[in-house]
């Protein structure tokens, strides 16, 4: 069995700049071996700067960590192509690998090693076989894919490629080039005030008869419900996985790591309590299953 690693994914909400740098300074004191860095929601969130993004990965570095920096996820302006370039321009230069989120930052490697993130869609050995061939020695399969599904891709894995599971947090559903957060508040995309700021976590988006459905976050859709693969920790290192990957949320990140570190180690289910699920979610685990992703199913 593989010896697992544990990830910091990237932040998805727009938190204070004193509130993003307070949460890493705190990761640094973690049982977490690689954080991923940047913004990969929305390239109107200005408050943490390139510069600042990249002192805070020679802190976490010069702190054991490995880090990676992350590329937007929808880039739909020639400044967010820009952008792209410099973030792997300079990624090159400070020796870090990139998380491609999309395919134009794939080409951009140039055949440089990178990480293959979840938006690129692998859902077959196929495609992560180009891939590798491409230059990506890691991968994170699309949330919606179940275990029988990855088992397969593992079967024909490349030699020396990685695998990292997404085990904690909400699942990023969708990304659109409309704003929800900003058409809530009556305003439009390019005038959005800035509102994501007011939901550290996400605003919530119930159905008409009151029950919880998704959670809006700027220009990425949700679920309102919160991933736990905890009690499959001893499932995915027979699986040969290599990495579990947390979404980080606002507040309980400590224990939800510690709670996975403790699985890590024991290979036992990770057991984390209900008080640090993020705001007004529930936990789901459906589409590791193949069934309806919202669903908690429990395991024997």
């Amino acid at each position: 069995m593989t010896a697992l690693k544990i990830s910091l994914a990237p932040l998805a909400y727009y938190w204070s700049k004193e509130e993003t740098l307070r949460f890493y300074v705190d990761a640094m004191q973690w049982p977490v071996d690689i954080v991923y860095l940047g913004e990969v929601t929305c390239s109107r969130r200005h408050l943490m700067k390139f510069d600042d993004w990249l002192a805070v990965a020679t802190e976490l570095r010069n702190a054991g960590k490995e880090v990676v920096l992350s590329s937007l996820t929808l880039i739909d302006s020639e400044a967010d192509r820009r952008n792209m370039h410099r973030l792997v321009d300079k990624a090159s230069e400070q020796g870090l690998l990139i998380e491609a989120n999309d395919f134009s930052a794939v080409r951009a490697m140039q055949g440089r090693p990178f990480v293959a993130g979840p938006h690129l869609n692998v859902y077959h050995a196929d495609t992560l076989q180009w891939l590798a061939g491409l230059g990506a020695r890691r991968f994170t399969p699309p949330i919606e894919l179940g275990h029988e599904d990855l088992a397969a891709i593992q079967a024909q894995r490349p030699a020396g490629m990685e695998t990292e599971v997404q085990v904690w947090g909400r699942l990023a559903l969708a990304f659109s080039s409309r704003c929800f957060t900003a058409r809530h508040h009556r305003l439009r995309k390019d005038s959005c005030e800035f509102r994501c700021e007011q939901y550290p976590d996400g605003l919530p988006l119930a159905t008409r008869d009151g029950k919880d459905f998704l959670t809006i976050n700027g220009i990425q859709t949700q679920s309102s419900t919160c991933l736990d693969l905890g009690a499959q920790v001893p499932e995915l290192a027979a699986m040969q996985v290599d990495i579990l990957r947390l979404q980080p949320q606002s507040q309980g990140m400590a224990e939800v790591v510690a709670a996975f570190d403790r699985a890590r180690q024991s290979l036992s289910a990770a057991q984390v309590g209900s008080q640090y699920l993020p705001p007004h979610a529930q936990r789901s685990n459906g589409y590791w299953q193949a069934k309806p992703g919202m669903q908690w199913l429990t395991v024997e």
